[in-house]
């Protein structure tokens, strides 16, 4: 090879892959003539030898030393190596200063990977752009910055501006305002220092040496979705609620106001002006608008008056006053009650310490404070009855849906207009004390009524007094009970069993993952079952074992999908007897998943409020608008269509029938009951309307219901749903649910029978079924029959089973009382 070749620019062979060419083939690499590439150099321009000799001159002694006194193709490899390493080095003499270039192999292929060639192109320009864009936004923040009014010349928001939210029901009449607004404001002066660390300590413990912006708590919020805090210090949240222009808009270009606002503030507001405007504007519900008020509405006092462990729960209470403005006691929310006001009572006293002793508490003092007692809340007659209970649920879903915090509900003049029906609104409350007069206080009633096509809450039954009963419809939970089992079987026809799949109805049994045996009501055995009659006769052995193959976590997520909140399935443990229900859910939890199935399988978000207009009447779009437009497929139209044929079997041959409706229009659904009858549920549907109602007890105890001996869903909550549903459906169009679609394959779960331990010929003339009447089930090579079917009676899979149509008939008083309390293993405790 000629030793003045190498030195010239490689030029890429016609098969290089190019700049993707990750790790080409550096050796023996052939032309597309089949000719070695090295050996057709000899064609190179003679500038290529001249750059060779430049370089071996270069080299000098070094490349004879190296080469020795060899010739050829090695010596002129070498002086070509030697001139490519002279120009690469940095900083050296002749030619070695030019730019550097890399790494190459023996045929001039760069050898990094396409990444690093790539950054290696594009890191210089993206420094410099991003460099750029940082000074432009500075230069444009400063500008802004410069361009924001001090906050002494901007108008405080008049109170003449701030105007109460009307709620109406969906025919426009008004069903309730958030009332006047109940404002006193004071002078810093007299906010005592017991309110002001109380509020620190939940809020901002670090307001004095916070700036009037926190970047730490922005970047969290931006970082977390929100999930962290909204990032807003105390003086955000003063300048949006002070400032003339700021509490009105859901927008970034608010947000940034706010900043810019908050910026100046924090530099020119001494921080007590700061707090006290703070405190007099915001919302602490109970209708309480600023500090003065808060302390009439909780503790009947003035705000100077209160002491260190009130000033602990002012601060606790900033962050959502309307769910902390009626807490009944055990509850969850007053356990969150509790626990941030333990919080900020503890950051009293890290205040303490961290600024040595001019702020907060020592901890020997706050270790004796002890959670305040409030008064009474008495919001007046304007919130009697379901008012009370609508403005809640309202303002709960505006924070939600559409980021209307309470301060903005409370003074924004919003007119909101929600899907609730004033006549059946009143229909549910009616459909309790007319059906079953006289129940116990402790009893907590449910009903909610949705849409399927649209999922609009129509009605809910919210309780007897919002001040002091929590939403027995939309925040009460209680144990499904049987109810929950609709939902495992849609998961068996999406996973191809069919209703006409046969299972073992006996009990008891046991399955794997189920502590003890599993038990039907009244431990009574059904043989071979279909789904059909399971659902039916709500048959618990034949339902444990369908979870038990579809496994429960599919079912959850067909629940999940069909509409029950994400929170209720923390509330039992996951395993095959979810099928019995032990899971806790809301009454609308239950009326929105069964909407699904009304609706051919296509969940639409369960809410209230349809239209919210602000104060100048333009309207704002909640932010689920695409959600509410195309709603979520839980499963097909052929799943829901089957598990509906099975569930209309429940009203018209099973336990379900007192749900039956005076015009005979077709109604699907299912009884529940849970263990000890501590809840019981019926939850139906027409193609129109999906509704629930359950019972339970505020005390966890067995129901007790005047005139019941024998409580079931179906001696009970059956007859409350047809009583709502008759007026509901009176008027409207008799509809027709699809017909059956037959999904899946009819597949056999039946156990395999046992061998027999003597030949079937010496046994046959030893005794017979009249003679052995107590032999079990497992024993025995044949499905158990009822023992109160006629001995001559066969049972037939899609038949009666030659047994009563309904047990309650006779009723045995106090079975509940067999079943081992607290324990799930021997299965709910159902009617059927």
């Amino acid at each position: 090879m000629d030793d003045g070749r190498t030195g010239g620019r490689s030029r890429p062979t016609e098969d290089d892959g190019g700049f993707w060419d990750d790790v080409p083939d550096r050796r023996g690499r052939a032309s597309r003539n089949g000719h070695d590439s090295r050996g057709d150099q000899d064609d190179q321009p003679s500038r290529g030898r001249s750059a060779a000799r430049s370089g071996a001159a270069a080299e000098g002694g070094r490349r004879r030393a190296a080469g020795g006194g060899e010739r050829g193709g090695r010596r002129a490899a070498n002086h070509g190596a030697r001139a490519e390493g002279s120009r690469r080095a940095a900083g050296g003499g002749g030619r070695g200063g030019g730019r550097r270039r890399p790494p190459e192999g023996e045929d001039g292929h760069d050898d990094r990977g396409p990444f690093k060639r790539f950054f290696s192109k594009v890191w210089k320009p993206a420094l410099v752009t991003c460099a750029l864009m940082f000074v432009v936004g500075v230069a444009a923040f400063g500008v802004m910055y410069a361009q924001t009014p001090d906050p002494a010349g901007l108008q405080e928001q008049a109170r003449a501006q701030l105007a109460s939210t009307s709620i109406q029901y969906a025919d426009g009449t008004e069903a309730v305002t958030t009332g006047e607004l109940n404002r006193v404001p004071v002078e810093s002066g007299d906010i005592p220092d017991t309110v002001i660390n109380g509020v620190l300590g939940s809020e901002q413990k670090n307001f004095y040496e916070e700036p009037g912006i926190s970047i730490s708590g922005i970047t969290r919020a931006v970082l977390s979705g929100g999930q962290k805090g909204g990032g807003s210090t105390i003086t955000q949240q003063m300048a949006r609620n002070y400032y003339d222009g700021l509490s009105q808009e859901q927008t970034y270009t608010r947000k940034l106001k706010e900043i810019l606002i908050a910026i100046k503030a924090g530099r020119s507001l001494p921080p007590e002006q700061i707090l006290a405007q703070y405190l007099n504007t915001i919302y602490f519900g109970r209708d309480a608008y600023g500090i003065q008020a808060a302390a009439q509405a909780y503790f009947g006092k003035d705000v100077g008056e209160l002491n260190a462990a009130e000033g602990a729960y002012i601060g606790a209470i900033i962050q959502q006053p309307s769910n902390f403005q009626t807490v009944e006691p055990g509850s969850e929310m007053d356990e969150y009650l509790r626990e941030r006001w333990n919080t900020g009572v503890d950051a009293m006293a890290e205040m303490y310490e961290e600024s040595d002793g001019e702020h907060g508490m020592p901890k020997e003092e706050t270790d004796k404070l002890e959670f305040p007692e409030t008064i009474e809340y008495d919001p007046g007659g304007d919130l009697s009855g379901s008012r009370g209970y609508i403005k809640t649920a309202v303002e709960e879903e505006l924070a939600e849906r559409y980021d209307l915090s309470p301060e903005d509900v409370a003074t924004g003049g919003y007119r909101v207009t929600t899907s609730l029906d004033e006549e059946l609104m009143q229909s549910a409350q009616d459909a309790f004390t007319d059906t079953l007069p006289d129940m116990p206080e402790e009893t907590l009633m449910g009903l909610a009524a949705v849409d399927p096509r649209t999922g609009e809450i129509r009605a809910f039954h919210g309780g007897r007094d919002f001040t002091s009963e929590a939403n027995n419809s939309l925040t009460h939970r209680a144990q499904a009970g049987s109810a929950f089992k609709p939902y495992v079987l849609a998961t068996g026809l999406k996973q191809g069993i069919s209703l006409q799949s046969t299972f073992d109805g006996d009990s008891p049994q046991q399955f794997p993952g189920v502590e003890g045996e599993i038990q039907n009501n009244e431990n009574q055995s059904y043989g071979e079952v279909d789904l059909i009659e399971s659902t039916a006769s709500s048959i618990n052995t034949s339902y444990v074992k369908l979870a038990t193959e579809v496994r429960p976590e599919a079912v959850v997520e067909t629940a999940r999908q069909a509409g029950i909140e994400e929170e209720q399935f923390e509330t039992a443990a996951l395993g095959p007897n979810i099928a019995l229900g032990t899971y806790q859910l809301t009454a609308l939890d239950q009326a929105a998943g069964f909407s699904t199935f009304a609706n051919n399988g296509t969940h639409m978000p369960q809410h209230m409020v349809t239209e919210v207009l602000d104060s100048d009447g333009e309207k704002i779009e909640p932010n689920d608008a695409d959600q509410l437009e195309r709603g979520t497929e839980a499963f097909g139209p052929d799943v829901a269509a089957d598990a509906t044929h099975a569930m209309t079997q429940v009203v018209e041959n099973g336990g379900g029938d007192a749900a039956a409706l005076d015009d005979g229009r077709p109604v699907a659904g299912k009884t529940g009951t849970s263990n000890e009858a501590k809840s019981a549920w019926f939850v139906g549907y027409t193609p129109q309307l999906s509704t629930a109602v359950s019972l339970s007890r505020s005390d966890g105890e067995q129901l007790v219901i005047p005139g019941v001996n024998d409580v079931y869903g179906g001696t009970t909550s059956a007859k409350i749903w047809k009583a709502f549903m008759d007026n509901a459906m009176e008027g409207e169009e008799v509809q027709q649910f699809p017909e059956p679609a037959g999904v899946g394959e009819e597949r056999d779960f039946m156990p395999e029978p046992e061998p027999s331990e003597e030949p079937e010929e010496d046994r046959g003339d030893e005794e017979s079924p009249e003679e052995s009447p107590e032999e079990s089930p497992e024993e025995s090579n044949t499905p158990e029959v009822p023992t109160h079917s006629p001995p001559d009676c066969t049972p037939h899979p899609l038949g009666d089973n030659c047994e009563d149509d309904e047990e309650e008939d006779d009723p045995d008083p106090g079975n509940g009382g067999d079943e081992e309390p607290g324990t799930w293993g021997r299965g709910s405790r159902d009617e059927e």
